[in-house]
């Protein structure tokens, strides 16, 4: 199974972290990563997920990102815009794409802490999602 993850440069300090995590399972659980992919931030994920949706080498795409809460409620439109987004992108190209990203509402801390278990799902959903795919499509 051929998957490409795209991750959120924006709070780098977590998300490298989230996608060395994500190859490691990746390559755990036999799935080549072929495409590898950097965005601002989660809200600009869009754009290219429907480019990488397109090719015929991707049967998956991993989301990585974490949106920390502010002052505003900022964390909160970017999370839901986003995340119906990828929904519909989903649906469009029948494609799994999961959701690796974590917030609205978290802080730092609850960042940290999530980056390993949010990382590795993401990945265990793709692939779990394109076996039960592939169930339905026969």
């Amino acid at each position: 199974m051929n998957i490409a993850i795209v991750v959120a440069e924006f709070n780098s300090e977590i998300t490298s972290k989230m996608l060395d995590l994500a190859v490691e399972k990746a390559n755990a659980l036999k799935m080549i990563v072929k495409y590898t992919s950097t965005v601002p931030g989660v809200f600009d994920m869009p754009l290219l997920i429907d480019t990488l949706l397109q090719k015929k080498d991707v049967d998956a795409v991993v989301t990585l990102g974490a949106v920390i809460k502010g002052q505003t409620k900022h964390d909160e439109l970017i999370s839901h815009v986003t995340a119906k987004a990828l929904a519909d992108l989903s649906i469009k190209y029948q494609k799994p794409v999961t959701l690796g990203i974590t917030g609205p509402g978290m802080s730092d801390r609850q960042a940290h802490q999530r980056i390993r278990p949010v990382a590795e799902r993401a990945v265990e959903a793709a692939k779990k999602l394109s076996e039960e795919l592939e169930k339905i499509r026969k």
